[in-house]
């Protein structure tokens, strides 16, 4: 089966680019499941409960998280009550939301999903290795399809956590930095690993944000507001196959998918 993980959705350009192709996107590549990092979708910074909706019915399956995940508040009666998003799994347990999920895939396949954030350079929060292995020992063992999100700033974090989930999940791939890295790989266990998967939005802009505001504050100190750039919209990602009944990989590549002037899109 054929997994599609997107890379950190920013503002609505990033939306837009979802919007706009997801639904050709699955038919065209065979995609039989789709995760999505959400964090930053509205105006760059959180998530709402509208564009929760508006993102799954724009066919993502599972929307997954980071550090910008309660910037708006109404978004935790939908973290509360809804099984297609969830919470870093290294939050405290009394932070709302859930910290794993099993959904349907579209060939009938049982998707697990869980994201952690990561230590280095990021707000204190619990040890997501210990996390990781919590969650694990929680989700049904029928499920053998893993997918992990670690949200973390360093590559070394990273690596670390795809060679200590390596076998145990079908996947571990990272965001949070906005650029996509060329290490897409099968682990010795079978799992795929990507240290960033990259962003869903405009890249004519400073990761997400307009070059001039993100230039101005760092030459001058002077603050500004961090707008949402607006152009070279794109979605990058990773797609993964996944052998149903081992969980194990068996393929990873990245994914580019640019808007066109005329209204469609291109794949890289």
């Amino acid at each position: 089966m054929r997994i599609l993980f997107i890379g950190d959705i920013v503002g609505k350009p990033g939306r837009r680019v979802v919007k706009q192709t997801l639904t050709e996107l699955r038919h065209r590549e065979q995609v039989d499941f789709v995760i999505a990092n959400a964090e930053n979708a509205a105006n760059g910074s959180g998530i709402t409960s509208e564009i929760f909706r508006e993102l799954t019915e724009s066919g993502v399956d599972c929307l997954t998280a980071g550090d910008h995940i309660y910037r708006r508040k109404e978004i935790i009666p939908t973290l509360e009550t809804k099984l297609q998003i969830v919470k870093p799994a290294n939050f405290p347990p009394t932070a709302p939301g859930r910290t794993w999920t099993v959904l349907a895939a579209a060939d009938g396949s049982s998707v697990g999903v869980f994201c952690l954030l990561g230590r280095v350079y990021m707000r204190p929060v619990d040890c997501p290795f210990a996390a990781a292995d919590r969650v694990l020992a929680e989700m049904p063992p029928e499920v053998k399809i893993r997918v992990v999100d670690f949200h973390a700033e360093a590559t070394s974090d990273k690596q670390l956590m795809g060679r200590h989930l390596d076998g145990r999940v079908s996947a571990v791939l990272g965001t949070h930095t906005h650029v996509a890295t060329a290490d897409e790989q099968i682990l010795p266990g079978g799992t795929a690993f990507q240290c960033d998967v990259g962003m869903t939005g405009p890249h004519n802009s400073i990761i997400g944000r307009r070059i001039d505001r993100v230039l101005t504050t760092t030459l001058t100190f002077r603050p500004t507001e961090f707008d949402v750039a607006a152009d070279d919209v794109r979605m990058c990602g990773a797609v993964v196959d996944v052998d149903p009944e081992t969980g194990r990989s068996t393929a990873i590549r990245r994914i580019k998918v640019s808007l066109l002037p005329d209204g469609g899109f291109d794949v890289a």
